[in-house]
């Protein structure tokens, strides 16, 4: 709780440097604009107000989704951030739209730009100022896994990039006579659009369910691997419910000797360890490995060697074989490529009950949820 808070607390703080930063760029530019009786300059503040918007949706959105759980969100508002993250996305494309378009009328209008002293100087403090806030901001939002501070150091770092093609449009002119900050402004934006297209698609696809860090599923099945006891882990699903909130579930194989409170004792190790080093919750189930019979094992082997020949399987796991009932049962992980699972299990079953006719196969389908 206490890291939550900390990493609230600093994101909140790194917006409001944001907002600060936004709102002394846009006085400066709004007393320089009336001085020197520019509406470009005036305008130009007003758009700085404008960026200070992504701060505040930000301070919001971490507010809100620091909101404990309650009966109807009983997994914490966590994922409220990732809406945040979506709105400065909207707003870097909405900016992106708007600076194409004024550029397309740049180019067809073929107006002779007036730059000034007071201009260009605008143009440079805006350059520093929105290069340094637009880094620092970013830079947070990697340490402290905010999509909403990434966003909204990406849009000062773009309003940067389009203050930087004014000013080298000015330079061409002075030496060239022809204006191109229309042309080069087009270009600018249409990356800039794509950019925040981008922005949108990652807290887009956390909501939906996107699939986990493979660094982090493995580091996880590694871990729980180290226990004494464990076989193996497999079906590691994570659910995030925040950038720092996630819950899951895991499967992983004992010996079938263990008694009911050596596996609950056992499960309990798994699920205290990942929850100390992953800040995750993990429902444990379990595999039993059949150590009770040498037989076993050699079917299970013929079964494994099979099966590593089909191009949809990526693994097998969970073999359990019962020989009162004749029964074997596994789960079989298959590549998504696969379109057609169903046909596929039943080209399966016919090969291994061809092979072992005295036994009733159960093969579960299993989904490649984590690397």
């Amino acid at each position: 709780m206490k890291e939550k808070d900390s990493r609230a607390k600093e994101i909140t703080k790194t917006s409001v440097i944001g907002i600060l930063a936004n709102v002394v760029l846009a006085a400066f530019k709004a007393l320089v604009g009336i001085m020197a009786n520019s509406i470009a300059i005036v305008l130009d503040s007003v758009n700085n107000l404008t960026d200070a918007l992504s701060s505040v949706i930000t301070i919001i959105g971490i507010k809100v989704a620091k909101r404990p759980p309650d009966k109807k969100h009983p997994f914490g508002h966590g994922r409220i951030e990732y809406f945040s993250a979506i709105i400065i996305a909207a707003i870097v494309i909405t900016a992106g739209v708007s600076s194409l378009i004024e550029s397309i009328k740049n180019i067809f209008a073929f107006e002779k730009p007036d730059y000034s002293t007071i201009t260009i100087v605008i143009i440079c403090v805006a350059i520093v100022v929105k290069i340094v806030l637009g880094r620092f901001v970013k830079n947070k939002g990697i340490r402290l896994n905010s999509d909403a501070l990434i966003a909204s150091g990406s849009d000062a770092l773009f309003d940067a990039i389009i203050s930087a093609t004014t000013l080298v449009g000015a330079v061409f002119y002075f030496i060239t006579g022809f204006p191109v900050d229309g042309i080069v402004g087009a270009i600018i934006s249409v990356f800039i659009i794509k950019a925040g297209i981008e922005m949108f698609a990652r807290p887009f696809n956390q909501i939906v369910g996107f699939r986990p860090d493979s660094e982090v599923t493995k580091a996880m099945k590694k871990s729980i691997k180290e226990i004494d006891g464990v076989h193996g882990a497999y079906d590691l699903v994570l659910h995030n419910y925040g950038p720092d909130a996630a819950i899951g579930s895991v499967h992983i194989e004992v010996d079938d000797t263990l008694t009911a409170k050596e596996i609950h004792i056992l499960t309990k190790k798994v699920q205290d360890k990942i929850l100390r080093e992953f800040s995750t919750f993990l429902t444990v189930g379990i595999y039993a490995v059949n150590t009770s019979n040498d037989s076993k094992s050699v079917i299970e082997r013929k079964i494994r060697e099979f099966l590593d020949k089909q191009d949809p399987v990526i693994g097998t796991h969970g073999f359990f074989i019962d020989e009162e009932k004749k029964l074997i049962n596994f789960d079989m992980v298959m590549t998504f490529d696969l379109k057609d699972r169903a046909n596929f299990k039943r080209y399966v079953d016919e090969q291994l009950k061809s092979m072992f006719p005295e036994y009733t196969f159960v093969v579960n389908i299993d989904t490649d949820y984590t690397d």
